[in-house]
């Protein structure tokens, strides 16, 4: 049956469109690396290497050093995704990652913070032969006991019209956190860089019960679009940031035949697989 898993983002994908769903999932057609999306995963790496630092010497400066291994690294790695973040001086590279983490440093003090776990992969089987998975960028604990999860986000927050649907991939996280360890997070928080707001939520048990129930029911429309292979276009105002809008019928465009089922896999895009392991090869050395 399939999918035997689902993520925030594959979830989001087939709300969004079944056919960037199909795409990304099935087809896993590499999308065009985005400069956006490149600089938020290093800026995410950067905050999760700064807690290797002790406390008093995670700073801003620090911060800036470890983007600049970040990149590096990934230079190494994936060259054509460095280069798109690549300005003409270090300035001009700096310039737009700059207002990023000088927001981060005026949320928080993270040198009043002793996260509990960071880029936390979990993975909890809600249904037989099916699990939901995922990263969490950072778990707090108070010293009683509470829970925190939190997300990075290098966007701006979205309008109270979307607040919801920003925090879905959340109550997805406290959900698998609640059914690993038996306890419900005290709060979950996104913390979006791009103009310094919290959009912060406390869940109870019934929010995570109805979102086990939303997963689950999604879960058996994806089924139902594999069994009659048909994963149809969602066209909207998003289309024009698609890397797949040449081969997508609604503008035109033939997507290739849909792959033998046998090699279908409900794995992660092979952007975001060449991202983690680009900076995966990150080394944990702090800069002198």
């Amino acid at each position: 049956m399939f999918p035997t898993s689902l993520s925030p983002s594959r979830s989001a994908d087939y709300q969004q469109c079944p056919l960037l769903y199909r795409f990304k999932t099935i087809d896993q057609l590499p999308e065009d690396p985005s400069i956006a999306a490149v600089r938020g995963t290093l800026v995410h790496s950067v905050l999760e290497n700064l807690f290797d630092a002790p406390a008093g010497k995670r700073t801003y400066q620090l911060a800036i050093s470890l983007f600049t291994s970040a990149l590096e690294a990934l230079a190494e790695t994936k060259p054509a995704e460095a280069e798109l973040i690549y300005g003409e001086t270090v300035e001009k590279t700096l310039a737009p990652v700059r207002p990023l983490l000088e927001t981060y440093f005026a949320m928080e003090d993270p040198n009043r913070l002793e996260p509990h776990a960071r880029e936390l992969a979990m993975s909890v089987e809600l249904d037989e032969g099916f699990e939901i998975r995922g990263f969490i960028d950072r778990v707090d604990r108070t010293p009683s006991g509470d829970i925190r999860i939190v997300d990075y986000k290098s966007g701006k927050a979205p309008s109270a019209l979307y607040a919801d649907k920003a925090m879905f991939q959340m109550r997805f996280y406290g959900l698998a956190w609640w059914r690993i360890n038996g306890e419900i997070p005290r709060m979950l928080q996104l913390m979006y860089l791009g103009n310094g707001q919290f959009l912060r939520y406390e869940p109870t048990q019934n929010d995570l019960e109805v979102t086990e129930k939303k997963i689950l029911a999604l879960r058996a429309a994806i089924t139902h679009s594999a069994d009659q292979q048909s994963f149809p276009p969602t066209p909207s105002k998003l289309c024009g940031w698609c890397s797949f809008k040449p081969i997508c019928p609604a503008f035109g465009g033939t997507p290739p035949p849909i792959p033998e089922q046998s090699l279908w896999t409900s794995g992660s895009s092979l952007v975001e697989e060449s991202l983690k392991a680009a900076l995966d090869s990150v080394t944990k050395e702090l800069p002198q």
